[in-house]
């Protein structure tokens, strides 16, 4: 099990992401836009760089959702391999079966 603190600064992260997505977006696309003048696009880079670290999406973790772990994690069912492998022996995911010879 990973650390608490680590599962909720991550979580802290994703709501922060989720909140300024859109304003990062549209200052993202003011800085791109070659045909606006050089000072509108540079205080949109002010702007962007006055805006919260966590905020970036970048910055985000993907985590487990059953454990926490940060590595081993398969996206499509968003749990790490530990987790998979011992839900997957107890019967908890359709379909798999743990396979030994």
């Amino acid at each position: 099990m990973a650390k608490k603190s680590a599962i909720e600064k991550n979580n802290k992260r994703q709501k922060l992401v989720q909140r300024d997505a859109n304003k990062r977006a549209r200052l993202k696309a003011t800085i791109a836009d070659k045909d606006l003048p050089m000072e509108e696009r540079f205080k949109a880079v002010l702007q962007l760089n006055e805006m919260p670290t966590n905020g970036a999406k970048i910055r985000l973790r993907n985590r487990c959702e059953v454990s926490g772990r940060p590595r081993g994690y398969y996206r499509k069912l968003k749990m790490s391999r530990i987790a998979l492998r011992d839900l997957g022996s107890i019967g908890q995911i359709p379909g798999m079966v743990k396979s030994s010879w």
